[in-house]
């Protein structure tokens, strides 16, 4: 998958600072909620799609629940240092089919996320839930409503086209690999059957790290975060470097739910970890059966795509 940006208008200079133009901004001080035009600011709702907690792992009884925990006792068995070396080094080259970012988000029509215990739905209405509900709050922020509208859309990585890869190998719950695996992950006790779980170079606290490296410097299991981040980064995407850190570890959490691994972090990790706080809350609690209505919320998405025109999706099709 490439993003090539040829003439990329999607511009900030860095974390800090705030560029008075009419591209997107990420301001230096994370907003307050605001109020949209129709006063509809967005409230977590208490139970997910199927009437219960969300991002709840205990009803061992329930089928939903059943198939979500055999994907993490797969994916906890397989995600080692070597595979996700492995991976980076294949998807990473970047180099196959060319699509646009709306073609891709329809392209998830065709995916159901078999490690979610809150939702069932296609992709493409959790993208717009998310996105929509940061945007009623957070009218003036649009880097993050385009970041909320791209974060997932590296789960085409299941589709044949993109490889077909394992559900476990693009979904779920990520973590560091290289070193000891926190208890703050779900299911942990999977974790016995990786390789990695008895290695001496891996099962210590920092493993192959050391404190305060910051995650740039860590590597995560392989999965739909790693690929988007990378596409993003490789093909010179201007998102602030909070958008791509959204996009890298939203689904990191063992840290930013759990407060786990925070001993890898640098400064700048932690100042990020505040926007993701703000994307998680609408990542996770907009899940819901009530869809968005597509073709009208479109026009907006597709104007935000235009400010980065060249933003184009690759495949892994054979060539």
């Amino acid at each position: 998958m490439i993003i090539p940006l040829e003439n990329p208008v999607l511009v900030h200079e860095d974390f800090g600072k705030q560029k008075k133009t009419e591209e997107l901004q990420l301001d230096n001080i994370i907003p307050t909620s605001k109020t949209s035009s129709d006063d509809d600011v967005f409230l977590a709702p208490e139970v997910n799609a199927f009437g219960r907690q969300f991002r709840d792992y205990a009803d061992a009884n329930n089928e939903r629940q059943k198939s979500v925990e055999e994907f993490y006792k797969t994916q906890h068995t397989n995600q080692s240092l070597d595979f996700v070396k492995k991976m980076r080094h294949e998807y990473g080259k970047l180099d196959k089919m060319v699509m646009n970012i709306w073609e891709c988000c329809e392209l998830l029509n065709e995916v159901v996320d078999e490690s979610d215990p809150d939702l069932d739905e296609p992709q493409i209405q959790h993208l717009l839930q998310s996105a929509e509900a940061i945007r009623k709050d957070y009218p003036d922020e649009d880097w993050l409503h385009l970041t909320a509208l791209i974060h997932d859309l590296g789960k085409v990585l299941t589709l044949p086209q993109f490889g077909g890869l394992p559900q476990w190998a693009v979904v779920g719950d990520t973590f560091p690999v290289g070193c000891a695996f926190d208890e703050s992950n779900i299911h942990h006790k999977y974790f016995m059957e990786n390789p990695d779980f008895n290695n001496p170079n891996y099962n210590t606290k920092t493993g192959i790290y050391s404190e305060g490296c910051g995650l740039e410097n860590v590597f995560m299991s392989w999965g739909h975060d790693d690929y988007m981040y990378l596409v993003a980064k490789e093909n010179g995407s201007t998102l602030p470097s909070a958008g791509l850190f959204i996009i890298r570890y939203h689904s990191f959490y063992p840290l930013h739910k759990a407060g786990g691994y925070t001993h890898l972090l640098n400064e700048g990790d932690k100042d990020n970890l505040k926007w993701l706080h703000v994307f998680n809350k609408y990542d996770l609690y907009s899940k819901s059966k009530v869809q968005v209505d597509v073709e009208k919320v479109k026009p907006y998405y597709m104007s935000l795509i235009k400010k980065v025109r060249n933003f184009t999706f690759i495949s892994f099709e054979d060539e």
